[in-house]
């Protein structure tokens, strides 16, 4: 069994890491303290080709898949968890879906603004009383004439505020719980569409979370993607490749933490040396490192399932648990070793400590990724 990354794989990774390291470290705190969207970093992400990293080169992308993909959320997220995500729910979402599932009218023209990061995607399913529970979902489509009518509101909207073309999912038949979920390609600038308030947060303070609120909002008929009453279907395969994002994402928060925590372990002097020569701090180093290369072990063989075009929910669902998991644990440990300095915002393991929680929750809570793991076992 081969695990080496493509020579083309290795020098996304490497592009990355460069960028990430001289461009989006060095205000990552900066960011999270204000709370400010990284406007100039995102706009030189698209740049580089990243915000269409899955997309064919037809359609303005870089032609590359899902592998590519997280290793470049995980090297994104590595300097600052708030870009990782952003990059992370662009890729995974509006593009992604409108690439599978709209018709070649809608790619061509939805996609290539999307893949050259000029319009910045989002994707609308949860709302207050929906969140792992999409069925249970309130907002409504209405057809009438040449127009839906959406009325309803969405919460949790990561990069909400900056979104420009965004995947909605609303009823169209009230009646048929789940199997009445339409899916649509919506406009920011739609009669009706409006952003509702942005979310002070915990941790990825500088991804502007907000609610999108919609009242008689205006859609054409020819946004639906897919088919009517297909919605379900599709919010669950898109949310699917999310967790391959999320997974990368909680990798980078992991790996960041173990390299501090090393070059803590190396220069903090206690008791009459460094305190990596302490067997209590090599434990914890040791587990924080097995549990990240499994992580990313993970990570990598749902996205390259992805690549194949096989079905790789069990595999998002398990890397996404594990990876979050091991994201919350080593911040911790990190913390821990790093002892009051760890509990100060002048060093960023506490942004990290924060940063990592989110993790275990959006993309589907941990729990919800248990029940998708075993009922995949159990069919």
């Amino acid at each position: 069994m081969k695990f080496e990354l493509t020579e083309q794989q290795k020098m996304v990774r490497e592009m990355v890491r460069e960028f990430a390291r001289s461009e989006v470290d060095p205000i990552a705190s900066e960011l999270d303290r204000k709370e400010e969207y990284p406007a100039a970093t995102m706009k030189r992400i698209g740049e580089l080709g990243l915000l269409g990293i899955m997309i064919p080169k037809e359609y303005g992308g870089s032609g590359l898949g899902a592998v590519s993909y997280s290793l470049v959320v995980e090297e994104l997220s590595k300097a600052c968890a708030s870009t990782g995500a952003l990059t992370s729910v662009h890729n995974s979402f509006a593009p992604y879906m409108i690439l599978k599932w709209g018709t070649e009218e809608q790619r061509r023209k939805y996609i290539p603004p999307l893949a050259r990061g000029e319009i910045l995607g989002g994707f609308a399913a949860t709302e207050p009383n929906a969140g792992s529970d999409l069925g249970a979902m309130q907002t409504t489509a209405v057809l009438e004439g040449d127009h839906y009518i959406i009325n309803g509101s969405k919460t949790f909207i990561t990069g909400g505020p900056k979104a420009g073309t965004v995947i909605v999912f609303a009823l169209t038949d009230r009646g048929s719980g789940p199997r009445g979920l339409t899916g649509f390609i919506v406009e920011n600038t739609c009669k009706g569409y409006k952003v509702g308030p942005i979310f002070e947060k915990m941790g990825i303070r500088a991804s502007e979370t907000s609610e999108l609120i919609f009242e008689d909002m205006e859609v054409p008929r020819e946004n639906v993607l897919g088919k009517e009453g297909e919605g379900f279907k599709i919010a669950l395969a898109a949310i699917d490749g999310g967790r391959i994002g999320i997974s990368a994402q909680a990798v980078g928060i992991a790996q960041r933490a173990l390299d501090l925590s090393i070059e803590r372990a190396r220069t903090r002097e206690q008791f009459g040396g460094p305190i990596g020569k302490l067997q209590a701090i090599q434990w914890m180093l040791a587990e924080m490192a097995t549990k990240v290369e499994a992580s990313r072990l993970l990570t990598l063989q749902a996205a390259y399932i992805k690549d194949t075009g096989q079905r790789f929910s069990k595999e998002a669902a398990m890397a996404k648990l594990m990876s979050s998991e091991t994201a919350v644990f080593c911040a911790d440990r990190a913390l821990q070793i790093h002892g009051g300095y760890g509990y100060m915002r002048d060093y960023p393991i506490e942004r990290l400590y924060r940063d990592a929680k989110i993790t275990e929750i959006y993309e589907g809570t941990s729990e919800v990724q248990k029940l998708v793991i075993s009922s995949q076992l159990l069919r």
